[in-house]
């Protein structure tokens, strides 16, 4: 039976997380023994597909792994892109670019801190004309998920492209970076945390603020992520908290946008996406922490 909804597209990075515990995060010169390393598939956009992937919502990813070349030999390509099918996420649009795949090296201490250092690898060479590549594949989306992982100037191609379309794109702008100011006028959910918000408006200040100041630059909604304490989601006109449920959640766009594209309205949408979230910060690794829909119906009903 063929599925008639149109994709989720996702245009982002993809990244293999490799994770070192340690009892603390070493300083300048300092050499500690650690107590445990994992590799775990990872990538902000990379995620993004897995989660709604795993909803059961059609999805493609838009992006790059590294392959082998002369001077190098990548070892996590091929691996990233079977995680990703094995998802269920479709991965014909994603390039192997000769050089080493995107990578995270992450160290996390036994209470809780992290040091990460992204080195973008294939990412990095996602340009403009990459996406233009798969320009009839975005054009034929539901809906766009974008991080900024990629280029700036990537970005703000898709977003143009999609905005040309009349697309509806989701922006997680993370790792903060300066956007240019037309992209504001071509999203249609912003969805920064408080750091982030405060980036984009030069200083922090309450939610219900950051809100109506982050829509005054045009965006069309706007939901400000707010850790334990839920978050803040708003439009022109309307404007809520949403409380998380009891663990410290994290993000979960992909979920958010399924919720979306079935109908929820934002606010409804959002707490979709708490729980996802929440069910996911239970177990480790990125995306294999991304639940199930049966697991999310089940997490609602308990906790309504």
């Amino acid at each position: 039976m063929t599925d008639s909804r149109k994709s989720i597209v996702v245009v982002g990075s993809i990244n293999m997380d490799m994770v070192a515990h340690s009892s603390q995060i070493p300083v300048a010169g300092q050499t500690v023994i650690g107590t445990g390393f994992d590799t775990t598939p990872g990538g902000k956009g990379a995620n993004q597909a897995v989660a709604a992937a795993r909803l059961g919502y059609p999805v493609a990813m838009v992006g790059a792994v590294g392959a082998p070349c002369k001077d190098n030999t990548d070892v996590f390509g091929q691996v990233l892109l079977d995680k990703l099918a094995s998802a269920g996420v479709r991965t014909e649009a994603v390039v192997r670019i000769p050089g080493p795949s995107g990578v995270a090296s992450i160290i996390v201490a036994e209470n809780g801190e992290n040091s990460i250092v992204v080195i973008p690898g294939a990412n990095g060479k996602m340009d403009s004309a990459a996406i233009d590549l798969q320009a009839a594949l975005i054009r034929s989306a539901g809906m766009v998920l974008c991080q900024l992982e990629l280029p700036i100037e990537t970005v703000a191609h898709t977003l143009a492209l999609c905005a040309q379309a009349s697309i509806p794109v989701i922006l997680d702008p993370a790792p903060a970076a300066p956007l240019p100011d037309a992209v504001f006028h071509q999203i249609a959910w912003f969805t920064p945390n408080e750091t982030e918000a405060a980036f984009y408006l030069g200083e922090k200040s309450s939610p219900e603020n950051s809100a109506q100041r982050l829509l005054d630059k045009g965006l069309q909604g706007v939901v400000l992520k707010l850790g334990a304490e839920g978050s803040y989601v708003a439009i022109r006109g309307k404007a809520a908290r949403v409380k998380s449920f009891p663990v410290q959640a994290i993000d979960s766009v992909g979920a958010g946008a399924v919720a979306l594209l079935e109908g929820k309205d934002p606010w409804a949408a959002a707490r979709f996406a708490s729980a996802a979230a929440a069910i996911s910060v239970t177990r480790h690794g990125a995306q294999a922490s991304m639940p199930s829909r049966a697991e999310i119906d089940a997490f609602i009903a308990k906790h309504r």
